[in-house]
């Protein structure tokens, strides 16, 4: 059976990314559309959207919205942006015409405005989703609105609904007050609904009203059950444990492909590794590291947080220092690691080196010029930089949770099985010791190439992920009858 499905997303490649669920709305729909199904998207028009590299066509479908005590004007438009998809752009100059994409102070009424533009477009037009999927807080009134709202709209009401939690940590939490200005009726605030400690709370609502709920690994789907990781939500979570499941975001191998891949210094495969030690030279001069071969060398493309083990890092930092080893590490963040790490780096110039910014080509080149790739997270919904550093045939070590833990397996040398390090006490000790062990490992040439072929024969394409999201659709699409 071909599905219609519209994914619906605050932001999507290539039109617009703050994070890495613009890089899953974007390659999901592109991996459907090859499957044979019918995949649209759905974002806000943004004024960061370039226009002329990005054209978009009007629909004819405008008309005005109420919300609360006012109404709004809003348009839909189109793109061919995304290979095979077609993306509608809801085109709301008030609301997301501004500089930047988050943290207004109306953000609330802005994604509940976005949420009611889609279902009144679906409402009106003849193109009609069996499931409609959405992510995150700022889709999370979609499931709510379908199962009251419109739940006796005889075009809308056997939608059906699956929503991907992609961090449970961003919820999207507001003041009760605003329930009227965002379209929702007062009974909706309780317990069953989506209240949350005496505020609104909208992933709340989609993991309450929607059909299926999925996270971005199995690990994860379990660990957000629990207190340590559930961020209060974790009894909702376990009441709706029959309909939560988790599927691994995948990896665009057409962009992470160290054979095709433009940004490094040589191509290289599984097959001809030998080009590899050419990246690292070129990582190393580029960074001002001394150019020695032999020199272990780690990597770390990282936001810069407590989240992502810079503290237990900080504290294994002083002691890897003292070995003959180099460290290169890119990413922003808070400001207490870009003072750490930059203090560390002008102590030991020869041995580390750390790039505050983003930078798309040296991300690149440090995939594929070091050795080692750390990701010492304290949780990991998914994670993407493990399957990238495995692509690369630049060997993870992790520690095991979220999808770090269903990605990542240890290492055997006698068995040869495994494709990485990993570590499970979020502690400097622990971490300390997945790295001693990955350094002793790679002294024996027989098991770093073994090692480095399991590595780099990993499939996380999004093929893959791809027939797992149809399973759910489908199993969403039998609850509403469709």
């Amino acid at each position: 059976m071909s599905l219609r499905v519209l994914l619906c997303a605050s932001e999507c490649v290539p039109f617009v990314k703050t994070g890495g669920l613009a890089d899953v709305a974007g390659a999901l729909p592109k991996a459907l559309a090859k499957l044979g199904h019918d995949v649209r998207v759905a974002i806000p028009k943004y004024s960061a959207i370039d226009s002329e590299k990005i054209p978009s066509k009007p629909t004819g479908k405008a008309r005005s919205l109420r919300m609360g005590n006012r109404s709004v004007r809003v348009n839909i438009e189109t793109s061919d942006a995304i290979p095979g998809v077609t993306t509608y752009l809801v085109d709301c100059p008030e609301c997301f015409h501004r500089e930047g994409i988050y943290g207004q102070p109306d953000d609330a009424e802005r994604f509940a405005l976005f949420c009611r533009a889609i279902l009144e477009f679906l409402r009106q037009g003849q193109w009609q989703p069996h499931v409609i999927h959405g992510n995150d807080w700022q889709t999370g009134l979609i499931p709510v609105h379908l199962k009251t709202t419109y739940a006796g709209d005889a075009r809308l009401s056997r939608i059906a609904t699956l929503h991907t939690i992609h961090n449970l940590a961003y919820q999207g939490v507001f003041d009760r007050s605003l329930l009227p200005a965002v379209g929702l009726d007062s009974s909706l605030f309780r317990t069953d609904g989506l209240e949350f400690y005496g505020r609104v709370n909208f992933l709340k609502g989609a993991m309450v009203f929607a059909d299926i709920l999925n996270t971005v690994s199995k690990t994860y789907s379990k660990e957000i059950q629990t207190a340590e990781y559930g961020e209060k939500l974790e009894g909702v979570l376990s009441m709706r444990e029959d309909d939560l499941f988790g599927v691994l975001n995948g990896l665009d191998y057409d962009v992470w492909n160290p054979a095709t891949d433009e940004l490094l210094t040589a191509r290289y495969s599984a097959e001809a590794i030998a080009p590899k030690a050419d990246n690292k030279a070129a990582l190393q001069q580029r960074l001002g590291l001394p150019q020695r071969p032999k020199v272990p060398l780690f990597g770390i493309v990282s936001r810069l947080a407590g989240q992502k083990g810079l503290d237990i890092l900080a504290d294994v930092l002083p002691h890897m220092l003292q070995l003959d080893v180099q460290f290169a590490i890119l990413g922003t963040g808070e400001p207490y690691y870009h003072e750490l790490l930059s203090n560390a780096a002008r102590k030991s110039p020869e041995r580390m080196a750390a790039v505050l910014a983003f930078d798309n080509a040296l991300a690149h080149q440090i995939y594929g010029g070091c050795d080692f790739f750390l990701m010492p997270s304290r949780y990991e919904p998914c994670g993407l930089g493990q399957m990238i550093s495995l692509r690369y045939g630049t060997v993870p070590i992790v520690r095991r949770t979220g999808g770090l833990a269903d990605t990542i397996e240890d290492f055997n040398p006698e068995a040869g099985s495994g494709n990485g390090f990993t570590f499970t006490d979020y502690t400097p000790v622990a971490l300390f010791g997945a790295i001693s062990r990955a350094l002793l490992t790679i002294r024996a040439d027989k098991a770093r190439t073994r090692l480095i072929a399991n590595a780099m024969a990993a499939d996380f394409s999004w093929e893959r992920s791809a027939k797992q999201y149809l399973e759910l659709y489908q199993r969403a699409a039998h609850t509403r009858g469709s």
